[in-house]
């Protein structure tokens, strides 16, 4: 495997991460888990104000495409940041604006 190939695979799979980060409600749930919170489908969706089976469906992208990491802990599995850098990302947005 040469750079160009290992280059292209880590710009694939950071795109893929800031599509799977680009929904409102998505970047909600970032920004809860901001400085090693860990937080369970319930305290999340009771957060968000929305249905836990649309919270558990958002999770879950953001899982799978290596945002989050969850933890299971007896009855409850717990949400956390897979690498808190991506904070840094809610930061960016809460202090961007697009004012015209």
């Amino acid at each position: 495997m040469n750079i160009t190939e290992l280059e292209s695979e880590k710009l694939e799979k950071a795109a893929n991460m800031l599509k799977a980060i680009a929904h409102p409600m998505r970047i909600a749930i970032l920004s809860f888990l901001e400085g090693d919170t860990k937080l369970t489908v319930t305290e999340i969706h009771e957060r968000l104000g929305i249905e836990q089976s649309t919270t558990s469906h958002h999770l879950g992208i953001l899982k799978d495409k290596g945002v989050l990491c969850s933890q299971r802990d007896g009855k409850n599995t717990f949400y956390f940041l897979k690498h808190e850098s991506l904070s840094k990302l809610v930061d960016c947005i809460d202090q961007c604006t697009c004012d015209e």
